[in-house]
């Protein structure tokens, strides 16, 4: 694979990331028109080979994925959609669209055991096994996922993120994210006990992990902890009782 193919890849997983072709060239502050005619192969008069991501292009979008320039030109087959790189490794919680209906089919993330592998989830009042939405739906209310195949539905446990959410809300997850680029709420583990946080790099420390309830202190994930990211939480609903 050359660095035209790269390049391409990571556009493509760009454009996923944020929502669209329009999203992305907003937040590079580049041309929506010049980033279509590559995902396009567009080829001018005078070259037949398609054209390629230029370098200044591929460090604004970069640096809006909060990388550093030279992620551009180097492999993510992890983020790359599985069905453009022909990619059939197995996914925890694979999501299906079935053609008939249009039907998408959001799975629970399995991790085995009482939730899988050994994690536990304290307070979690029973387990959402599936969410089925259309793809319209699906388009227009979750966004920046890696692939539609690494999206989950993880049932909200513990009371540390409300108002957030409540125990028992479902939550939808991208299971392909498997590391912490920039701030945000992910659903991790450290040995083996699971959390939903919203995770803030600090500099020289580690990973502050800080809840939306009051009530609970923050605290650090230091770099020799037994930590794994599951995937990065996209959309969540918050319940009420009438």
């Amino acid at each position: 694979m050359d660095n035209r193919e790269i390049r391409l890849h990571n556009l493509k997983y760009a454009i996923r990331f944020f929502g669209g072709t329009a999203a992305l060239a907003e937040r590079a502050e580049c041309s929506k028109k010049y980033l279509e005619q590559i995902v396009q192969g567009f080829q001018s008069g005078k070259d037949k080979n398609p054209r390629k991501l230029g370098d200044s292009v591929a460090a604004k979008i970069a640096r809006a994925l909060g990388h550093d320039p030279y992620w551009i030109d180097l492999p993510h087959p992890e983020l790359w959609d599985a069905d453009a790189t022909n990619e059939t490794a197995t996914i925890p919680g694979l999501s299906l669209l079935d053609k008939k209906t249009g039907i998408v089919t959001i799975t629970r993330y399995n991790t085995g055991g009482s939730m899988g592998t050994g994690t536990i989830l304290r307070d979690q009042p029973g387990i959402i096994e599936r969410l089925d939405v259309s793809k319209e739906w699906l388009e227009k209310n979750v966004r920046g996922f890696t692939s539609a195949r690494n999206l989950c539905v993880v049932t909200g446990f513990g009371d540390s993120m409300r108002p957030m959410f409540n125990p028992g809300d479902p939550l939808i997850v991208d299971a392909g994210v498997k590391s912490v680029e920039f701030d945000a709420v992910y659903f991790f583990r450290v040995g083996d006990e699971g959390f939903i946080k919203r995770l803030q790099r600090v500099p020289g420390t580690g990973l502050l992990a800080i809840s939306e309830n009051q009530a609970y202190r923050d605290w650090i994930i230091q770099s020799d902890m037994d930590m794994e990211v599951f995937g990065r939480v996209l959309k969540v609903w918050r319940s009420e009782d009438f």
